[in-house]
């Protein structure tokens, strides 16, 4: 009974603000007497010896250990004394130098130096101080040696066929457990059965021997798990004598001996009854229990020769018997099973602490089979001078300080002993605060909170708790004070913050501490993950926000768990796991990264957590287990399990073949059946050894194959299919070509391939004609034309026919048209389209398939001009049985012949009688060339040349003009008609000073009026002189092909006037820029900007004078294209007055003529071919002026035909009336190569060539195209399209 027994709360409360010491009365004194306690003293207090820790009660020191502690650890106040006793005998092992002391403690370490046996002992530590003596259990140390068999030499046993026999092993004693096995020399183990079997003694016994039992190497080993060793007993050799009068006999036991045995067991351990007979036939053990039923935990290893019970009871206790019987009778043998008991406590003295005055009760007591004796001890030393009631209870009354002691009480039987310490503390002492003061504690709300008060003292104190705020001690069911004073607060709210006091005392004084409580507010996950679905391979994230109390922001920390196990973020190369900010990412993401995913959000008080699964979707892990069943020669079936299917059910199965004849290690694919099928019936081809695998298909991707199942092969058979892809083919009128597409390997079935065609002419022959080949092609000759035929294809092998194969039905060989369209007509539909109209050539003289009709159109000659020629040839195929046809892409105002013919799959028929027809004028096409010839501050004059293509006849030129500036709004349109075609020059005038006007120039005829070129120009400002070409040369603006550079942003400056022919040229690293300088202004300066295309970058030269005529741009990259531009002095805008794209040719080109451009001696030959080439220039042109012509010339126009005119244009220095051909000069490319000009083609030509197609509507077919260039060279619509071509 405690303190709290004697005084109320209140009254002590009331006491200790009073500040008076607490006074008790004669009740209050009996109170204290009585008072105990479990024993739980700090250290800091004077106490008894207690053993804390110590070896096992047995320990095996083992041989292969470096060393052996015996452990002994005690505590107390003082600081206990180690002594230890061996064999009951003092033993003190600092006196041995084998053995090393640990400071401060009783244990010591036994080295291993090879001979330790005399270490062997039972030891036992005891632990002293001045207030008594602490003893440990027994400690055997058991030193073992190496078990091994006496050497004997085992004479032969020798026994007739039928008796029993006993090979004894009598192992050597050793640690236990003792496994025992009979092998042979070679360690094959010796097989055991119903008849042969191994006793618990080791013994092997034979209930009957067979002769096949005779052999010299009988072994018996003996194991010792615990020290690793195995020993082998002398081979022994059993002879066994064939008889022949082998008895029966009846069952004989072997073991064990006698009728009846007594059996003592320890509870806990496994019961083994053992009953081994000896008879013929071999006799069957039974076992059963007399006095009741055998435990369902019962087992019957070794053939029934072994009842095994393990964890036995009390339960156990009782009659067993065991039966051997064969069919000439049987044996009984009997055991009483008795189950013994190691002592254990039913009761034992506890350690306590009593106050002066007090007495002290002590129970001991033991069970156990036999009945344990129990012996007291104090301080390690047997009880005297105190009375032991029958009980083995002690009685110590009004203790005195003096009375403190240890306590054993030491229970014993055979089975063991065990013991007891009880540390009896007889102390008065004032409470001892052991928590300190004004702790801070802190807890989440809605959480509880330990307020520690840990006090000690004899008679235990009194403890209370004050709150600062309130007047009277917590209390109710919110708090809970433990015995040892903690104030427990359950379910905190924030009004629980605050200070509090723990209040002690008893009757020998009294203590107080101050403790300091903050609930704060708990952490939330305001923002959880959520569940996800990625690919393998992708990158998965998780998202966690959380909110927690700003007081613990030092000690808050997110952390990521997996399926309940923390993930560790290692940032290396191969990392995979990264978080920042709450936000896990799994970066390529695989199969085993699936699973839970719980985000924890914690401080030093609490946590929240929330969870999210990551399901990883992928293909299907391959099928296993390929097994084949239901086997046939046609056919077989292929089983398997799936694989997983990573979270997207599977679709189907694709299940393949390989074949080892034809193509051995290719895998082919054979049938696909659905995803909920695991087996698939195999059809199968004869002669073919197939292997077969399975890939697994989901909505993710198909999985890999799964390992080969086994080889089957199937064997030969006649072919089951014939070849298909039959095509006749007519290459000859008088003969068919028939192929087919060949049976596959696999589809032969069998050796011997070869196919039997059979053909006959459709409705005139009965009867097949047949021949038997091993290609996939014959020929069929001397047939008539286009006519039908039936054709049959079977395959044949040595085993046999195809299936009756299918009639195709064909042509023979086709010949060309007979005859050609008639009645061909032209319908004008516009300037460029006719629709070419044709009479069908009938059926009959087609003598083959029509395949269309084809229409070859040439262009005559321009209506502009008299002169005819052979132009360009064109042809368009309209496929199929038509009559008519639309013509584009005519040039107006011209004149056309065409022709029309037929064709089938031999080729062209005879074309139609050339048809001639005129198309209309159209309208032109825009100037050759608009730029501006002058300007001042309220007119611009404007120089064009008419357009290369006509289509008619000019009527008159339409200008018009509008003022563009630099805003987004345009000046109004002006109109100025130009009838006078001799007119090549306008001055615009009535136009705004310093302004800029976009002028458009069209051609018209009466027809209408062309596309217009552009050009833009810009008047100057008040007081500026005006500009003007009149005086000056300028470039004959009549010929196309001038080299005169284009103005492109027209500068205010006057340079560009006196700047003419302005051209480039290049070579691999340098750019030579040449121009003709004008009558004015010679000492004029511009500069030369010049950009990598590639590189992006400008640069500028220094100051060009406009009088040194050309400027070389050095240092450029080989093979590389530039942009140059001239600049104006004072800069406008950026404008230039020449820009030219140009290339520098690659190192490849440049090393041709490096090395010979810079010799001498080639710089004079060039020269000499310059003038010589000058030289016969102007003679030609003073000879066609003159109106002479070479003879050549003179007897072509005498006897004029198609095929000699195309020669004739290409004649030298002979200009060509076509208006279609360009001048020869133009054709001269800036890399100093000339295009040779094509010559035309003759009309016996245009029946063979087949062109592009067109519907019905004129709309293509193909691709519309001439194939051949002859065009002049182009001009752009705009002046800055015109580019300088130069040698």
């Amino acid at each position: 009974m405690g303190f709290a027994t004697c005084f109320s709360c209140k009254m002590m409360k009331m006491l200790w603000n009073a500040g008076v010491s607490f006074s008790f009365s004669l009740s209050a004194t009996l109170c204290l007497l009585n008072w105990t306690a479990a024993l739980d003293i700090p250290l800091e207090v004077e106490q008894l010896p207690t053993i804390t820790e110590q070896s096992p009660t047995s320990q095996v020191a083992f041989p292969f250990d470096e060393k052996f502690p015996i452990k002994c650890e005690a505590k107390g106040n003082p600081h206990p004394e180690f002594k230890w006793t061996k064999d009951g005998q003092p033993f003190d092992p600092s006196n041995d130098p084998r053995v090393t002391m640990v400071e401060n403690s009783g244990t010591f370490i036994i080295g291993n130096s090879g001979n330790i046996s005399e270490f062997q002992g039972v030891y036992r530590c005891s632990a002293t101080n001045k207030l008594g003596t602490a003893i440990s259990e027994e400690i055997e140390i058991i030193i073992p040696t190496i078990p091994k068999f006496p050497k004997e030499k085992n004479p032969p046993i020798t026994v007739e066929e039928g008796n029993a026999v006993v090979l004894q092993c009598n192992p050597p004693k050793g640690i236990p457990p003792l496994k025992i096995h009979w092998m042979t020399i070679s360690l094959q183990h010796i097989d055991q059965d119903e008849r042969v079997s191994v006793g618990l003694n080791g013994d092997l016994y034979f209930s009957n021997v067979l002769e096949k039992d005779s052999r010299r190497d009988y072994c018996c080993f003996a194991a010792f798990p615990r020290i690793r060793t195995i020993v082998q007993k002398t081979p022994m050799t059993l002879i066994v004598n064939r008889t022949n009068s082998i008895l029966q006999r009846r069952p004989k036991l072997l073991t064990p001996s006698g009728g009846h045995s007594t059996i003592n067991i320890v509870k806990g351990n496994v019961l083994q009854l053992e009953c081994i007979a000896e008879g013929l036939p071999t006799p069957k053990i039974e076992w059963t229990r007399l006095d009741g039923e055998l435990p369902k935990r019962a087992a019957f290893p070794n053939q029934g020769k072994l009842l095994k019970i393990s964890e036995v009871t009390e339960a156990e206790n009782g009659l067993y018997q065991c039966n051997a019987a064969n069919a000439l009778g049987k044996v009984l043998h009997n055991f009483q099973v008795t189950v013994e008991e190691p002592p254990r406590w039913l009761s034992k003295p506890e350690s306590m602490i009593y106050t002066i005055g007090a007495d002290v009760t002590l129970d001991c007591k033991a069970a156990g089979k036999p009945e344990p004796t129990i012996q007291w001890k104090v301080n390690g030393v047997p009880l005297r001078n105190v009375p032991v009631s029958i009980d083995n209870q002690i009685v110590r009354r009004n203790v005195k300080k003096t009375d403190s002691a240890v306590y054993q009480c030491e229970a014993s039987n055979k089975h063991g002993t065990i013991l007891a310490s009880a540390n009896i503390l007889v102390m008065n002492l004032p409470p001892m605060l052991l928590t300190d003061n004004n702790l801070e504690y802190a807890a989440v709300e809605g959480k509880d909170v330990l307020l520690d008060c840990k006090v000690f003292g004899s008679p235990h104190p009194v403890v209370e708790w004050d709150r600062e705020d309130s007047a009277s001690p917590v209390q109710g069911p919110k708090y809970f004070i433990y015995e040892n004073g903690s104030l427990n607060i359950k379910n905190t709210i924030k009004e629980d913050s605050g200070l509090y006091t723990c209040l002690t005392g008893n009757t020998e004084g009294k203590a107080a501490i101050t403790a300091i409580l903050d609930i704060r507010d708990a952490t939330q996950i305001v923002e959880p993950p959520e569940n996800i679905k990625v690919l393998r391979g992708s990158t998965a994230q998780f998202t966690c926000g959380a909110k927690y109390d700003s007081a613990s922001a030092n000690d808050f920390q997110v952390s990521w768990n997996k399926d309940n196990e923390e993930i560790t973020f290692i940032h290396t190369d191969n990392s995979r796991f990264y978080v920042e900010d709450g936000v896990l990412q799994i970066i390529n993401v695989s199969s085993e990264d699936q699973g839970n995913y719980t985000c924890v959000a914690s401080t030093a008080l609490d946590q929240a957590q929330e969870t999210a699964a990551l399901i990883v979707l992928d293909v299907p892990d391959p099928p296993e287990d390929l097994k084949l069943s239901e086997p046939k020669n046609t056919s077989v079936r292929l089983n398997w399990t799936p694989g997983n299917s990573h979270n997207k059910p599977i679709t189907e199965f694709i299940v393949e073949y390989e074949e080892s004849r034809w193509k051995p290690g290719d895998w082919h694919e054979l049938v696909r059946v659905a995803g909920n099928h695991t087996s698939a019936l195999l059809k199968l081809h004869g002669h073919v050894d197939y292997q077969f695998r399975v890939s697994a298909v989901n909505e993710i991707g198909r999985s890999q194959p799964s390992d080969p199942s086994d080889r089957y092969k199937t064997l030969p058979r006649a072919p089951e299919n014939n070849p298909g892809g039959i095509v006749m083919e007519g290459n000859l009128p008088n003969e068919i070509h028939i192929k087919w597409e060949p049976l596959k390997p696999i589809e032969q079935n069998g050796p011997g391939l070869e196919y039997k065609v059979s053909w006959r002419r459709k409705g005139v022959e009965d009867n097949w004609n047949e021949e038997i080949v091993k290609r996939h092609s014959f020929f069929i000759r001397n047939t008539p034309t286009f006519e039908p035929y039936e054709i049959q294809i079977q395959a044949i092998n040595h085993l046999g026919f195809g299936p009756e194969p299918k009639v195709v039905t064909g042509f023979s060989g086709e010949d060309f048209p007979e005859s050609a369209p008639q009645n061909v007509a032209v319908e004008i539909m516009n300037s460029t389209v006719i629709k070419v109209n044709w009479l069908r050539v009938p059926q009959e003289n087609i003598r083959g398939h029509l395949g269309g009709y084809r229409v070859h159109w040439w262009k005559v000659r321009s209506l502009l001009e008299e002169k005819r020629g052979h132009s360009e040839k064109h042809s368009l195929t309209f496929p199929g049985d038509r009559n008519h046809g639309m013509v584009p892409g005519l040039k107006p105002f011209s004149e056309y012949s065409l022709i029309v013919m037929a064709f089938n799959g031999r080729g062209n028929g005879p074309a139609s009688a050339p048809f001639t027809f005129k198309t209309p004028e159209g309208v032109p096409e825009h100037p050759a060339l608009l730029r501006v010839a002058s300007f001042n501050k309220d007119s611009i004059t404007l120089l064009w040349v008419p357009p290369l293509e006509q289509n008619g006849i000019l009527t008159g030129h339409m200008l018009q003009y509008q003022l563009i500036n630099d805003t987004e709004e345009l000046g109004n349109l002006h109109n100025i008609t130009i009838s006078d075609l001799t007119v090549t020059r306008w001055k615009v005038g009535g136009l705004e000073a310093s302004s800029k006007y976009k002028f458009y120039m069209s051609a018209c005829t009466r027809v209408g009026c062309g596309k217009p070129i552009t050009e833009e120009g810009i008047t100057t400002m008040e007081g500026v002189v005006a500009s003007d070409t009149n005086s000056r040369h300028t470039p004959d603006l009549s010929i196309p092909t001038t080299t005169l550079s284009p103005v492109a942003n027209v500068s205010l400056s006057s340079i560009e006037p006196a700047l003419l022919n302005i051209s480039s040229s290049v070579s691999d690293t340098k750019a030579n820029i040449s121009w003709i300088t004008g009558m004015a202004q010679k000492e004029s300066e511009f500069y030369i900007a010049y950009m990598n295309n590639r590189k992006g970058n400008w640069k500028i030269s220094e100051a060009v004078n406009i009088s040194q005529n050309f400027h070389i741009i050095e240092g450029l990259d080989p093979g590389s294209e530039y942009t140059i531009r001239l600049m104006t002095k004072n800069w406008v805008d950026n404008t230039s007055i020449f820009e030219d794209v140009v290339e520098t040719r690659g190192k490849a080109y440049a090393g041709i003529y490096d090395g010979i451009s810079t010799q001498g001696w080639f710089i004079g030959v060039m020269c000499a071919v310059a003038l010589l080439t000058l030289i016969m220039l102007i003679a030609c042109f003073v000879q066609r002026n003159k109106g002479g012509k070479y003879s050549v010339k003179e007897k072509e126009d005498l006897h004029p035909d198609l095929e000699s005119q195309g020669i004739n244009e290409d004649t030298f220095c002979e200009y060509s009336d076509n208006d279609e051909k360009p001048l020869k000069g133009s054709l001269e490319s800036l890399d100093g190569e000339m295009k040779a000009a094509e010559s035309g083609d003759s009309l016996a030509g245009y029946a063979d060539e087949e062109h592009d197609q067109f519907n019905e509507d004129g709309s293509f077919i193909g691709e519309y195209a001439a194939h051949r260039n002859k065009g002049p060279v182009g001009v752009n619509g705009n002046s800055k399209g015109l580019h300088p071509v130069t040698a």
